[in-house]
């Protein structure tokens, strides 16, 4: 897996404690273990991504297996389509899903995230794997690199996704479905607004060769059931009210539901 410099697009080579591309461009790894190629021109704000909060908050939560299912299907689906690596993953978190997937693979791993919270987390739990930060809307990798790129309920950009696929490539996409965490909506809002979402979406460049529906109940108690909102989206958009009803509630049985989708290029 090449990297690419952010800057002048020119490769980037490992010296030492840092990457360095012959234009003089220099990014050193940080303590952890991560680099840091997210440079000023692609930031919309001074800390984009996930908080510490956020991400401690999901590696617990994930941590209780109860989103295993999810984990399986993808590495299932990986291995039925003949995935190989490199495997990238954009918007990898603290790595819960996409180090399973390429340990099933026996692959070379790259984690992306635009949270520098988030790969510093993963890089100091994983050492194997190459964490960066950085923006799925410039990846820092070379043109036709990567044999599998995961999107786990995080945004797709198909040019570029297409231009770091292998041509035989394989990406793999997991959406939330409109029935996603029905018993947490229904605490925290006061009534439940259904919205349709496209959970088989057409991508340009790629063609759609299997749809995995992926469903099941877990349970959560205490503390876990406010790092379940706190790994949501709705953490930005709970209310006073919202907010102290699921401070009441000590045990939360849920449904998760979620569309594993596999693609390939055409």
């Amino acid at each position: 897996m090449e990297l690419i410099c952010p800057l002048c697009a020119q490769p980037l080579h490992r010296i030492d404690r840092s990457y360095g591309c012959e234009n003089g461009h220099r990014f050193d790894l940080a303590r952890q273990g991560y680099v840091n190629l997210l440079v000023v021109q692609q930031k919309h704000s001074l800390h984009p991504g996930d908080t510490r909060e956020q991400v401690l908050s999901r590696r617990s939560f994930l941590q209780t297996q109860s989103y295993a299912p999810i984990v399986d299907a993808v590495r299932s689906a990986a291995l039925a389509h003949g995935a190989s690596g490199p495997v990238l993953d954009v918007g990898c978190g603290e790595g819960y899903y996409a180090t399973r997937v390429a340990d099933a693979l026996n692959a070379q791993l790259l984690g992306l995230d635009i949270s520098k919270e988030a790969v510093r987390c993963a890089a100091a739990q994983y050492k194997g794997p190459t964490w960066i930060c950085g923006t799925a809307s410039h990846l820092p990798v070379a043109d036709q690199s990567i044999g599998l790129l995961m999107s786990m309920f995080a945004l797709t950009l198909p040019e570029e996704f297409r231009r770091v696929l292998k041509p035989d490539g394989i990406f793999i996409q997991v959406l939330a479905a409109e029935d996603h965490l029905l018993g947490l909506k229904s605490i925290i809002y006061p009534q439940l607004h259904r919205k349709e979402k496209d959970t088989l979406p057409q991508l340009d460049g790629f063609q759609r060769i299997e749809s995995i529906p992926v469903s099941f109940e877990f349970t959560v108690q205490d503390e876990q059931v406010q790092n379940l909102l706190a790994m949501t989206p709705h953490y930005f958009r709970i209310g006073a009210e919202g907010a102290e009803r699921l401070a009441q509630t000590k045990q939360l049985r849920d449904r998760a539901s979620c569309v594993v989708n596999v693609y390939k290029l055409v």
